[in-house]
């Protein structure tokens, strides 16, 4: 079964908002085995709204539309339906009762004329009642092809996305089950990787697709099925993920999107019953931002210094002065000084330091710009890995975080 998602808005195209509608929809809807083969954003502009629904339905079954339901002048969508079925828009009583009641209890100021306008619907259209907001959603048949319009304020399109689109979509349709696993892995780029499982992936059965999904410092591989009985799919899956474990094993972090290295590090410093403190310098506090973002890390997490000025080193972390000139600021003894020295004043079993140059320009430091060198004191002593992360300042700086949990990630493992 096979879907078209179209996002209505100038303001998407002139890259005025990021289009995240798109995502949480073809992610429901992969929930509950339907595919999804195309996405469009378009503009507020009947023609191209009409043209883009009959390109929709010579190939898809669900084409669901969000945008342009608004009360104001340039929300077109719903008289475009009317002129793509047909059809007439009528006042709906049920809607205008809860636009009245929006207004009564959540705005404070009396309802006005194009508000009220927002309850006329196409006459012969299922109303799918948006109970947090004016703009109700819209549910049309023709021949084979159901169309669905939702607001394209997200917390409204999502909630009439889980209330009712999905259960109904549910009801309506048959659909075969469709399943994903995916592995993070950490440590090895694309290349390496597809080189050490290229026989695994010339072997996979025809029917399971293996995806490289690369990020920095990571790369996720996503394996897919489809069919119409879910156990036989997941001892399949199964079966598979059994071989990527005996072959890069020692890479594999987690499984599937939601479980972040962060996550893992996270999960594991709780279950061993350890703390952990960092130092930060070119990675200005996005280790510890990443680390306290995850629910409940405060019971792992002392804490942690962001000393980005060579001056705040040695004042703060009390770095010696000599060994800085003597080394540079950016060295594998000033990194593990700063992990010694945040682990000591926190009084933790584990710290994480990182000292570089992100650029563009070199800094306190001769170094190269992508220099960075991460130190991790652990309860046994103290050491440090250089790293080269590109010339690209973000790159830079993304690639030497995830290297730092990838990092405390072997280390607790040993302890």
């Amino acid at each position: 079964m096979q879907a078209h998602i179209i996002t209505i808005g100038d303001e998407i195209l002139i890259g005025q908002i990021v289009d995240t509608n798109s995502a949480f929809i073809a992610k429901e809807l992969d929930k509950i085995g339907i595919e999804v083969s195309e996405i469009s954003s378009i503009s507020d502009n009947k023609q191209h709204i009409i043209d883009t629904l009959n390109a929709a339905r010579k190939h898809a079954q669900v084409v669901l539309i969000t945008g342009g339901l608004g009360p104001t002048k340039d929300d077109v969508t719903k008289y475009t339906f009317c002129e793509f079925f047909k059809d007439e828009l009528v006042e709906d009583a049920s809607v205008l009762a809860n636009i009245e009641r929006i207004f009564k209890h959540h705005v404070g100021r009396p309802m006005l004329p194009a508000n009220r306008s927002q309850a006329l619907v196409p006459s012969t259209c299922t109303v799918l009642m948006n109970q947090n907001g004016t703009a109700p959603g819209m549910w049309m048949k023709m021949d084979d092809t159901v169309f669905i319009s939702m607001p394209g304020v997200p917390f409204e399109m999502k909630a009439l996305m889980t209330d009712e689109v999905i259960p109904r979509l549910q009801k309506e349709y048959s659909r075969p089950y469709i399943l994903h696993k995916t592995l993070q892995t950490y440590g090895r780029g694309e290349s390496e990787i597809a080189d050490t499982i290229e026989d695994f992936e010339n072997n996979l059965p025809s029917d399971i697709k293996l995806a490289y999904l690369p990020a920095l410092g990571k790369v996720r591989l996503r394996l897919s099925t489809k069919g119409p009985d879910r156990e036989v799919l997941e001892q399949k899956l199964g079966e598979q993920i059994a071989k990527l474990q005996e072959l890069i094993g020692d890479i594999i972090v987690g499984y599937d999107d939601g479980e972040l290295i962060e996550v893992v590090v996270g999960n594991l410093f709780k279950q061993k019953n350890k703390t952990l403190a960092v130092a930060e310098s070119c990675t200005g506090g996005q280790i510890a931002a990443a680390i306290t973002a995850i629910p409940g890390a405060s019971g792992y997490f002392k804490g942690g210094m962001v000393t980005y000025a060579t001056h705040s080193k040695v004042e703060l972390l009390k770095i010696d002065q000599k060994l800085i000139d003597e080394h540079s600021v950016v060295s594998a003894p000033v990194a593990e000084a700063m992990a010694l020295a945040v682990k000591n004043w926190y009084k933790s079993d584990f710290a994480v330091s990182t000292t570089g140059n992100a650029g563009p320009s070199r800094g306190d430091s001769d170094a190269d710009v992508g220099t960075v060198f991460i130190g991790i004191a652990t309860p046994d002593g103290v050491f440090s890995q250089e790293f080269k992360m590109g010339s690209q300042r973000e790159r830079v700086i993304s690639k030497s975080v995830n290297k730092a949990f990838e990092m405390l990630q072997k280390e607790i493992l040993k302890n």
